[in-house]
C-alpha cells in the first residue's frame, strides 16, 4: 500500500479514537487516557494504538481494562466512520515516553545538583 495512504488512515484512526474516548464512550473506567499515536502495518490490516494512562496506578490498571473491553466496539466504530471495508484489528499498547522522559529528566536534575554542590 502506498505510505500517504497509511499515514492518512492513521491520522483519522488516531482522531475518531481520540473523539470517541471524549465523546462516546461510556464505561466509567476509562478517564484520562490520550491517543498519542497510531501505526499500521503495510497491508492495513493492523493498527497499533499507542495510549497514555494518567491518574493513580489502580485507575491506569481500570482504564487499560476498559480499554482492552472495548477493542471490538472501537473497531467497528472506525470502520464505520472512516468507511473502511475492512477495518484493521487494533491493538493497545501503552506509550512510556513522558514516564522514560520524566525519569531521565530527574537524573540530569540530580547530576546538575551533585555539580552544584561540589564547585
Amino acid at each position: 500500500m502506498s505510505k500517504l495512504r497509511a499515514e492518512k488512515l492513521q491520522a483519522l484512526i488516531k482522531q475518531e479514537l481520540s473523539t470517541m474516548l471524549i465523546r462516546d464512550v461510556k464505561d466509567p473506567r476509562i478517564k484520562f487516557v490520550t491517543i498519542t499515536g497510531v501505526e499500521v502495518s503495510n497491508d492495513l490490516s493492523y493498527a497499533k494504538v499507542y495510549v497514555s494512562l494518567y491518574g493513580s496506578e489502580k485507575e491506569q490498571e481500570q482504564a487499560w481494562k476498559g480499554l482492552q473491553s472495548g477493542l471490538g466496539y472501537f473497531r467497528s466504530e472506525i470502520a464505520r466512520r472512516i468507511d473502511l471495508r475492512v477495518a484493521p484489528i487494533l491493538s493497545f499498547h501503552k506509550d512510556t515516553s513522558m514516564e522514560y522522559s520524566a525519569h531521565i529528566e530527574s537524573i540530569l536534575r540530580e547530576i546538575k545538583e551533585k555539580e552544584d554542590h561540589h564547585e
